[in-house]
């Protein structure tokens, strides 16, 4: 089982087995369309970096208070290998998990977390409710607003942006067009 390539159906098949929760589903659909597109930005390894991103909440709808640690167990069930775990528990670095983002993967993943919840969220206030037609601006200027996607850890994505070595505003944009890409399934396409 040494050489065990998850695919994007054992990803999808896992997540739907474990969460339920419509809101989750479309949040995993957005990061691991964000994921593959980061992954094409650094020429990486496109279906590995998406099915990171689709299966990182695994526990979280029925375990939020042991995020990441649920997930460890049942990947290692599942014998997944440990490059695959150890990416999806550093996009819970400091938050519940010590698992330091190391590789770019585990940088972007760590990022773009909390950012497509706030990107959604931005999108989802707009006339439009799409976020088609919205630019990195509009989110930047939801960003000050603390009350605003209040869950959302501001923290956490400038920290990462600092490991991407990337500007935030870059950050986001990418993230914005990633998402437009499955607009449609996350519900974001809007009234355009």
């Amino acid at each position: 089982m040494g050489d065990y390539r998850p695919t994007r159906d054992d990803a999808w098949d896992l997540l739907n087995k474990h969460v339920k929760n419509d809101s989750q589903i479309k949040h995993a659909l957005a990061v691991e369309a964000t994921m593959i597109h980061f992954a094409k930005l650094y020429n990486e390894d496109v279906e590995k970096w998406g099915v990171i991103g689709l299966i990182h909440d695994l526990d979280y709808d029925q375990y939020p208070d042991e995020h990441c640690k649920i997930t460890e167990q049942l990947l290692r069930d599942e014998n997944w290998p440990e490059d695959y775990i150890r990416g999806v528990l550093s996009h819970g670095w400091k938050l519940c998990t010590d698992v330091e983002p190391k590789e770019i993967m585990e940088k972007v993943i760590y990022t773009v977390d909390e950012l497509t919840g706030l990107i959604a969220a931005t999108a989802l206030m707009r006339p439009s409710k799409s976020i088609m037609d919205m630019e990195a601006k509009s989110v930047k200027k939801k960003w000050g607003q603390k009350s605003f996607a209040a869950g959302v850890n501001r923290e956490v994505i400038e920290d990462g942006a600092g490991l991407m070595n990337m500007e935030l505003k870059d950050i986001i944009h990418e993230t914005i067009l990633a998402m437009r890409e499955v607009a449609e399934e996350i519900g974001l396409k809007g009234d355009l």
